[in-house]
């Protein structure tokens, strides 16, 4: 078991890895600009007025983005499969994502069905973040009112599996009566984003972001103990019930504001927990969750950069990214150790 001198310098490598993406990631682009023109840009009156512009309107924005994406979603991965002791759980199990995806779809896919300035006003940027928000708070309003009925930690994965079944059913008829255009729509949000949002919403973002966070952090001492059993944590007199719904609360929460101003974002929820675990070598939840954020944040903000393809006009899909970079690094990893400390 390391100890706690090998876990600071891991804390302080990551902290300086983190930092160091964070200034490749704003500094490249369609655009290079160089390091002096990020700094002017960041902390000063830049030089160059359209350095500037760029990155104060679009890649900051987006660098911070990222970094809310990416820790945001490795906390949900971690709480979900701590909570129902499964190594493939991620942070839609519960079927946050496919009902943030239903509300988009009822925007998208029907807005045909009113016209004129309503649909307008339908398709709308915010009225798609607030779609999603509210599919998404439905579902969770849907699962924990199961999940104070239910006593199994499997039957909520279960039933949240069949929320996302009976969503994708609804999604799959009303693609199929749309048009060309509105599915093509709905496609590229389901690639994700992390470059459409202005200050404004990064800060609601943002707002939400921290009610989900302050919630994982409570919830540390539940998560050690849930690792023991069930039956074992009651008899260290864990409120089971209050447990499960704070640690369902604060990946709702994360997860559904996530998808909702991002769209959903594949593999980083369900890996980096896994990465986490295998470079600490512990299941202590008060060294996980930190390094979850850090690791998560740099992955995405690493794999954002590749997506924008420095110097070229073109921007690939952060979704198809995440799962091309990260799946064969974890592959890699778990073949080598083979310890998903479980």
């Amino acid at each position: 078991m390391p100890d706690q001198q090998s876990y600071h310098k891991a804390f302080i490598t990551l902290s300086v890895l983190l930092i160091c993406c964070f200034i490749i990631n704003i500094s490249l682009g369609s655009v290079s600009i160089p390091l002096y023109g990020v700094f002017e840009s960041v902390f000063g009156t830049p030089s160059n007025e359209s350095w500037g512009y760029i990155i104060q309107n679009y890649r900051l924005p987006k660098a911070i983005t990222a970094l809310l994406v990416g820790s945001g979603l490795g906390i949900s991965g971690l709480l979900m499969q701590t909570l129902f002791r499964n190594p493939l759980a991620g942070p839609f199990v519960l079927g946050i994502s496919s009902g943030a995806s239903l509300g988009v779809a009822l925007v998208i896919l029907g807005s045909g069905l009113f016209g004129g300035a309503f649909a307008v006003a339908m398709t709308s940027k915010w009225s798609v973040v607030i779609a999603a928000s509210l599919g998404s708070f439905l579902v969770l309003l849907s699962v924990l009112i199961v999940s104070s009925r239910v006593r199994d930690t499997m039957a909520i994965l279960i039933i949240g599996l069949m929320f996302a079944s009976i969503t994708g059913a609804i999604v799959g008829v009303l693609s199929y009566f749309s048009s060309a255009e509105q599915l093509q729509r709905y496609v590229f949000w389901g690639f994700g984003s992390l470059g459409n949002l202005s200050w404004q919403e990064v800060g609601v973002f943002a707002l939400i972001y921290s009610v989900g966070l302050v919630l994982s952090l409570t919830s540390i001492k539940a998560l050690n103990t849930l690792l023991l059993g069930d039956n074992y944590a009651k008899s260290l007199g864990l409120n089971l019930k209050q447990s499960r719904l704070f640690i369902i609360l604060a990946t709702s929460l994360l997860a559904g504001t996530i998808t909702a101003f991002a769209g959903p974002i594949a593999f980083i929820g369900l890996a980096i927990p896994h990465l986490t675990r295998l470079v600490f070598n512990t299941s202590n939840h008060k060294i996980l969750l930190p390094a979850v954020i850090l690791f998560g944040s740099v992955i995405m903000l690493i794999c954002d950069t590749i997506a924008q393809i420095p110097n070229s006009d073109y921007t690939l899909p952060i979704n198809a990214i995440t799962s091309l970079v990260g799946a064969p690094i974890v592959i890699w990893l778990l073949v080598r150790k083979r310890n998903l400390m479980f």
